[in-house]
């Protein structure tokens, strides 16, 4: 026959049929997908897959924007975790939530109103805050459903809703009832822009430039007598707040620390004698002398006079006092600082504060009255310099707090605020204890939260703004006496549930009032407070609103897990901690794992003004939110976390890898029945049996790694798996096994039997991250298979199959190990055949093996299947007679002829060429 007449046998090879396309086009599939989970119900199936509940509490974000790359990865790890949970069997209900109340809402409407707080409507405007925050929350639940988050998307929590409110003066009401809450003047981070005190989680650290001087305080005549000073002799303070002066009551020494009293050409100055040498260098004196020397305690109730007032300054000591900087003595104003408050607390000095709302000095200080305090600095000095108290100036920049909203540095300033007591009923002992009792992952998530609440203050719950829940307490319009009632709270709480906060602002103070309700001084006459909560106390009682049995979640309290960024140990970990230990004594979660921030690829500070930023809608409109999972996945969220393009193009090519996978196991499973088609294990090929080992092998790492909470390793082991054990060696040695023997040969339905095994695990091992592709997979898999549309409707309905112990067999895994192995160093040396033109492919080669005895044994008890394993036509096995000697292969070109459908060699070709195996194949067919 010649080759015009040969027959054509491409219609005779089982070639791999699937919808499932090489391109995955993720930003047109993936809103198809969300489409198909909302018709199916997916969620609800989600619900009812057990009794067993996982609960992640959603920690929420503010409702005052688009959402941004940080809570693209906060969003998916948290849907990572519970969709795992899910697939592990659990009923994991995820109810996502928003914070509603605060400033980052009330600037953004000030902005968009162009109005100041002085000139609003309270009650109109609270309308305008909560139209604005539900827009938001409809913008942002969008974008979240995008990213392909899972969750009761119809009824979310939010902190303004009427329910959520009322819970929040509950909580306040029972903190009252215990003895928890009091108000006082004392001084808290308060923010001059937005005119408004601050929690420490709502204070951020950035450089500042200060002004750092030497000052003189003259001592009093009285002093100089009590302590034989000579005249002209001063205390030499350093501060780097100089518009604090005017507050000052007080001078600091370390009673542990030296002093010595030194004769200059500025006066006879009162220092430190460890930094004597240091200030003298700064002040440009060498010619000076020391006259006598102290201890700090001996200048204890020493008496000074203020440079800038006509007020007395006393000695008095204190630990803070540091020798690394200045002269070893510093001023202290109570009203302006925490340790300066304390110390004041100690000696009963008096608070003084004379800077209004605004950070502009009151009429307290006429020389500087209507100035803003930083812009008074330098006047403030240019008049001690007038004077001559001046010694010494210079500018330092340092780590300075700053505003979290309008990133404006702060101060210190004391006002009366309302605050929780961390010391009552020995809390803050309990705190510590009970941080013990949660898993923190990453573990050194104990240290930090440790660290933050053994030196945290008392709680400042007190906010000057308008948006927000208000705090129900009176004042007596005669006294002034400051009023916290329960009937008071009750009633608050019941209008609230029933018209939302507003209520307090709506009603006449009488509806709140008790019947008969009198002040002590006998007054009947009431205001109401205005300052509104922390909008920190509105999240940080979210588990109590969302979780407990009153609420109408239906999810259990404690929460399993809750899971945000690592600035959250001084922010909502603490926030939920604080009033669940105080009612409840026990923490609000079960384990809090936290995670890093967004960086560029270089590891910098993502920011508008460096044209660094990274959106997350741009990557979705690109590369599909398929890809933005697949990377937050493949992070070690532990740190803080890289994106660029450069990161995001490496991870299009790891997907397109995983995909590709997918596609040809599909493909090859076109005609697979599951009932009529499947193998038993016994029956399996022995390399087949491996790869179940291998498949086995991998879902209890990945599992373990789920378990962990080590996403990165589950990708690495997945990506690993695909490329290296599938695409690298058993996908390679199956093609001629699937295309060319008998559809229904033994043969090829043994591996589709493993293959099918290897597609429904891996699919369901990454849908917690590869949520799109899992789900679409698997829909392909359903339609284009037999016998398997009766399944799951979607991926999320399936659980992860438990590992089966009857698939790992030590003395296989030992076998196979040796096997590629050996296959690995006889690819070189085909590659070197190649190479010199013996053979071309390496099916048109024969390996002639000389074997030690061991390694001889063992390829003949796999004899059969070596030349699939080594994809060569043939293979001869001989054994050496030393026992020690290494393994070799030798490559020849195979004997026989070529046969025209499969390529391999044969012996005992038929009279068209076709090898046996061929053969039978094309007759099956009646061809």
């Amino acid at each position: 026959m010649d080759n015009t007449e040969k027959k054509n046998y491409s219609k005779t090879v089982n070639l791999p049929k699937t919808q499932f396309s090489m391109k995955a086009n993720l930003p047109v599939m993936e809103p198809k997908i969300i489409e198909h989970w909302n018709k199916s119900k997916t969620y609800a199936k989600i619900l009812n897959k057990s009794d067993k509940q996982f609960v992640l509490h959603d920690g929420p974000p503010y409702a005052n924007g688009v959402i941004h790359i940080g809570h693209a990865l906060n969003k998916i790890l948290k849907d990572i975790v519970v969709k795992y949970k899910s697939m592990r069997g659990y009923s994991t209900p995820y109810v996502p939530g928003w914070d509603c109340h605060g400033l980052p809402i009330e600037h953004q409407l000030f902005k968009e109103l162009k109005i100041s707080k002085r000139q609003i409507d309270k009650v109109e405007f609270r309308k305008k805050a909560k139209e604005f925050a539900m827009k938001f929350v409809n913008i942002q639940r969008d974008e979240f459903i995008r990213l392909g988050i899972l969750g009761q998307w119809d009824n979310p929590y939010l902190t303004m809703t009427n329910d959520y409110e009322a819970t929040i003066i509950k909580i306040f009401g029972q903190l009252v009832e215990k003895g928890f809450i009091y108000r006082s003047k004392k001084p808290i981070y308060w923010c001059t822009t937005c005119e408004t005190a601050l929690a420490d989680a709502e204070v951020e650290y950035a450089d500042h430039v200060s002004h750092s001087v030497f000052v003189k305080f003259q001592v009093t005549d009285s002093s100089l007598s009590t302590y034989h000073l000579p005249l002209a002799t001063y205390v030499l303070i350093w501060t780097t707040t100089p518009w604090t002066l005017p507050a000052n009551v007080a001078i600091a020494f370390n009673k542990d620390e030296k002093y010595v009293l030194v004769k200059t050409s500025r006066g006879n100055l009162i220092i430190a004698q460890k930094l004597l040498k240091t200030v003298m260098e700064k002040i440009k004196d060498t010619d000076y002398s020391v006259l006598k020397e102290f201890s700090g305690k001996d200048l204890e109730q020493i008496k000074c006079k203020n440079p800038l007032l006509d007020r007395e300054s006393t000695g008095v000591l204190a630990d803070f006092v540091s020798m690394e900087d200045g002269t070893g003595v510093v001023h202290i104003a109570p009203g302006h600082g925490a340790d300066d408050y304390h110390v004041g607390l100690k000696y009963k000095l008096p608070v003084i504060s004379p800077v209004d709302d605004r950070g502009m000095f009151t009429d307290e200080v006429p020389d500087f009255k209507g100035q803003k305090v930083f812009d008074a600095n330098p006047l403030i000095i240019e008049k001690l310099n007038s004077t001559g108290a001046l010694v010494f100036e210079d500018k330092l920049t340092h780590s300075y707090p700053h505003c979290w909203r309008c990133k404006h540095a702060v101060i210190f300033r004391a006002t009366y605020q309302w605050f929780m007591n961390i010391e009552h009923n020995a809390l803050r002992k309990a705190l510590l204890d009970t941080v013990k009792n949660v898993q923190w992952v990453p573990e050194y998530g104990i240290k930090r939260i440790t660290a933050m609440l053994e030196n945290r203050p008392d709680w400042c719950l007190s906010r000057q703004r308008h948006w927000g829940v208000p705090i129900p307490a009176v004042y007596c319009e005669k006294c002034g006496e400051v009023m916290l009632n329960k009937t008071i709270i009750d009633n608050f709480e019941k209008f609230t549930a029933q018209e939302s906060a507003d209520c307090w602002f709506i009603r006449p103070i009488e509806d709140f009032l008790p019947k008969g309700f009198t002040c002590k001084c006998g007054e009947n006459k009431f205001k109401k407070e205005n300052d509104i909560f922390d909008v920190w106390f509105d999240s940080g009682v979210s588990h109590e609103a969302v979780l407990t049995k009153n609420s109408n979640f239906n999810l259990h309290w404690p929460a399993d897990i809750y899971l945000e960024g690592s600035d959250q140990h001084r922010g909502w970990f603490q926030t939920s901690l604080i009033p669940s230990v105080a009612l409840h004594s026990r923490a609000p979660y079960n384990t809090v794992l936290t995670h890093g921030f967004v960086v560029d690829g270089d590891g910098k500070k993502m920011s508008k003004s460096q044209g660094n930023v990274v959106a997350p809608q741009e990557i979705i409109k690109n590369f599909g939110a398929e890809i933005l999972r697949l990377w937050v996945s493949s992070s070690d969220y532990s740190e803080d976390i890289r994106i660029s393009k450069e990161i995001i193009q490496r991870l299009v090519e790891t997907y397109r890898k995983i995909r590709n996978t997918i596609r040809f196991t599909l493909g090859n499973l076109s005609d697979y029945d599951t009932t009529a088609n499947k193998v038993p294990y016994e029956k399996l090929l022995e390399v087949d049996k491996w790869m179940l080992l291998r498949l086995t092998r991998l879902n209890k790492e990945v599992t373990k790694s789920y378990d962990n909470y080590e996403f990165h390793q589950v990708i690495y082991l997945v990506n690993n798996f695909c490329v290296l054990d599938l695409s690298g060696f058993y996908l390679d040695i199956l093609k001629d096994r699937l295309y060319t023997f008998g559809a229904n040969s033994p043969e090829r339905r043994s591996a589709q039997t493993v293959l099918f095994e290897i597609l429904t695990t891996l699919l369901k091992l990454v849908s917690p991250i590869l949520s799109f592709t899992a789900e679409e997979a698997w829909q392909t898999l359903r339609q284009e298979s037999k016998n398997i549309n009766e399944t799951s409707d979607s991926i999320f309905a399936e659980i992860i199959p438990e590992i089966n112990e009857k698939y790992f067999s030590q003395q296989l895994l030992d076998d196979w190990t040796k096997l590629l192995e050996l296959k690995e160093k006889t690819n070189l040396e085909l590659e070197t055949a190649r190479k010199a033109n013996i053979i071309g492919s390496s099916l048109d080669a024969k390996l002639i093996f000389d074997l030690n005895p061991e390694t001889y044994t063992l390829l003949k008890k796999y004899e059969p299947g070596i030349p699939e394993v080594f994809i060569v036509s043939q293979v001869e096995l001989k054994t050496a007679s030393d026992t020690k000697s290494e393994n070799k292969a030798v490559v020849t070109p195979a004997d026989g002829t070529k046969c025209p459908r499969c390529w391999n060699f044969s012996t005992r070709p038929d009279a068209e060429g076709l090898c046996p195996k061929c053969k039978t194949a094309v007759e099956a067919q009646n061809l």
